[in-house]
């Protein structure tokens, strides 16, 4: 059976977390710190702070910014729960809309969705494509948009305007204006899940690249408190010497990444684009020219003159087939030993989603996304006579549908 994304567990990696055991700290401590300070090189923003999961990350960064009840938060129809969740946690209400043929958000449909509630716009860089991040900065700063919006707390009143906070789970080393993933707006988080391309089990970053007069330095430091239930200091700060007394600020959360995570990190990170970002993009290049051979293929775009993917999922849509026909077709490439899958069920197709008066059918294009997108298998492991393979166990499906 060749599996859909299983992570890369190799002796560099396996050595690191050994390490890590035997230094005696395996929680929050100097390889999360170390591991924090590679990410902000790696793709040049102001400051990171590494937490327990994208999710987490995503969360702590709607509370920082006071979103509550009565606040909406715009994002698409189309993207894992994950950031619908995190804004039904904080009592605010997630306002869809639908993306563009590309899956990413449509900044038409955002600007129309805006009103005098809205705080946030959450893109998400589905597949690890990005979003058209210029178009969506600009948007929230136009004078007309920027003088609808209310702000309710201090950090608010500085911004001035909606917050765009990135989902970009997915796009970690992707491209767009020569500029990495994590510098593209206000806030960008990272998740560093079993199934993402660097992977640390479970974890995720936060990328603060905030405008003056902010000082995202200082932003860091409170977020380190504020993601430990609100205390002072963490635990390796209190074993230095007469420092174990500390203070809790507020009720906080435990959102903190430990350093046996950031060891794993510490070596994809150091690797990540002289050999992971080149390996998937072999994949996807192969997966590409094989399925332009057939005109009921439609290949993703992953680069154009101004974007570069990650190249996280290969999403391959068969054209003019219904959901039954490709959920069929699914079936038959899993008999054939060949594990795919489906990124994402939109969810406003969700039982939870769809009780808030969500309809699908006002999301054209993401349903039809949906119901025609088989993904397929994208992992550094993976073969190019795996690819072949996949290949085939595709085409001799959709030829017996």
């Amino acid at each position: 059976m060749i599996p859909f994304s299983p992570p890369r567990m190799d002796q560099k990696i396996i050595d690191e977390v050994v390490d890590t055991l035997k230094s005696g700290w395996i929680t929050t401590g100097p390889k999360v710190k170390k591991f924090e300070q590679r990410l902000t090189e790696y793709a040049g923003h102001k400051a990171t702070l590494c937490t327990s999961s994208g999710s987490a990350g995503l969360e702590l960064m709607l509370r920082w910014f006071g979103v509550g009840e009565g606040d909406e938060v715009i994002l698409p129809a189309y993207t894992y729960t994950a950031t619908a969740n995190v804004i039904v946690h904080c009592g605010a209400k997630p306002v869809f809309v639908d993306i563009n043929d590309d899956f990413n958000i449509s900044v038409d449909d955002i600007e129309k969705a805006i009103t005098e509630k809205t705080k946030v716009i959450m893109p998400v860089d589905l597949a690890g494509f990005p979003c058209d991040y210029d178009e969506i900065n600009e948007l929230v700063s136009r004078k007309d948009i920027a003088g609808k919006f209310k702000p309710k707390t201090k950090e608010q009143e500085k911004l001035g305007r909606i917050l765009v906070l990135s989902d970009a789970a997915h796009s970690l080393g992707a491209y767009y204006k020569n500029k990495k993933t994590g510098r593209l707006t206000d806030i960008t988080v990272y998740s560093f899940h079993a199934v993402k391309n660097l992977t640390t089990a479970e974890g995720g970053a936060v990328c603060l690249n905030l405008p003056n007069p902010f000082d995202n330095e200082e932003i860091y430091k409170y977020l380190r408190i504020k993601s430990l239930h609100g205390q002072t200091k963490d635990a390796f700060t209190k074993t230095k010497a007469g420092a174990w007394r500390y203070d809790v600020i507020e009720p906080g959360y435990k959102f903190n990444m430990t350093d046996i995570a950031a060891a794993m990190g510490l070596v994809e990170i150091e690797r990540y684009d002289n050999d992971m970002l080149v390996r998937r993009k072999q994949i996807f290049d192969r997966y590409a020219k094989a399925f332009s051979e057939f005109d009921w293929a439609e290949v993703p775009i992953y680069e154009t003159d101004k974007k570069r993917s990650s190249y996280h999922v290969f999403l391959l849509r068969i054209k003019d087939i219904t959901e039954e026909q490709r959920d069929e077709i699914i079936q038959k490439i899993t008999e054939k030993g060949v594990s795919v899958n489906v990124h994402f069920i939109p969810l406003p197709l969700m039982t939870y989603y769809k009780s808030l008066g969500n309809d699908i059918a006002d999301f054209p294009v993401s349903y039809d996304n949906f119901l025609r997108v088989i993904s397929l298998p994208v992992y550094y492991n993976l073969t190019d006579e795996q690819v072949d393979m996949v290949v085939k166990a595709v085409v001799d499906s959709y030829d017996a549908v």
